[in-house]
């Protein structure tokens, strides 16, 4: 699914944030990236995310090369293979959930994209919450909506940038028990943290260390009984 070869980026002022790093990451897998502050780790997410593109190197999704790909075809990629899940939930404050969830299938003239939002608000049990605006429900649940968006193009890839940011620990650990149970069902995760804690929910932890990788191990995930009620502790 993904191969990424010797890339390496260069910013304008210099800058070298990566510096020769190859990975293979396969259909289905849930792949925790983590690295300290200037690691490497946003660039890399935003390469693979095609929010840019490597200074050298190759990278190939589903075969194809994104490196050579022009600004539409990397906008094109971003809207069908990849769903985007961040720490401030960027959620629209005026736009009820259901609205905000459909949003991403706007671009594409979807006529049923309030059916499609409507049956992803239900996978992660908000079926009850379509007409609530984000500022009327919990970060846990704000965050659920955000993973809602993510999914409604059926996107074959899910990147989260630090996902569990904005939550108190225990939402946290609910959020990541969420995203097992999607990569359980074949979802490919990707995911940037800082949390050890939170990497051990992930089946395999890509350590960066000065624009390379350092460490890439699998590991059996952290797991506990995921609360059977969508409401359980603020959702």
């Amino acid at each position: 699914m993904i191969e990424i070869k010797n890339i390496t980026k260069t910013f304008p002022d210099g800058t070298r944030a990566l510096k020769g790093i190859s990975l293979s990451i396969q259909k289905g897998e849930f792949v925790a990236i983590m690295g300290p502050s200037g690691s490497g780790k946003s660039t890399l997410m935003h390469i693979i995310g095609a929010l840019d593109i490597p200074t050298t190197g190759t990278y190939e999704l589903d075969s194809e090369a994104v490196q050579d790909l022009d600004d539409d075809r990397l906008s094109d990629i971003r809207n069908r293979k990849i769903g985007f899940v961040f720490q401030a939930f960027n959620l629209l404050a005026r736009m009820s959930l259901l609205k905000n969830v459909a949003l991403p299938l706007a671009y594409a003239n979807d006529t049923t994209r309030e059916e499609k939002a409507k049956k992803v608000l239900s996978r992660v049990g908000l079926a009850d919450h379509l007409n609530k605006l984000p500022n009327e429900i919990s970060g846990g649940q704000k965050q659920r909506v955000a993973i809602a968006r993510a999914l409604v193009t059926n996107p074959s890839i899910l990147l989260a940038d630090e996902p569990t940011g904005n939550l108190d620990t225990k939402t946290g650990d609910e959020i990541m028990h969420f995203f097992q149970k999607l990569n359980a069902q074949g979802h490919t995760i990707i995911m940037v943290t800082h949390e050890h804690d939170i990497a051990a929910h992930a089946k395999r932890v890509i350590t960066l260390r000065d624009g390379l990788v350092s460490e890439d191990k699998h590991q059996q995930p952290h797991e506990h009984p995921i609360p059977t009620s969508p409401h359980a502790h603020g959702f």
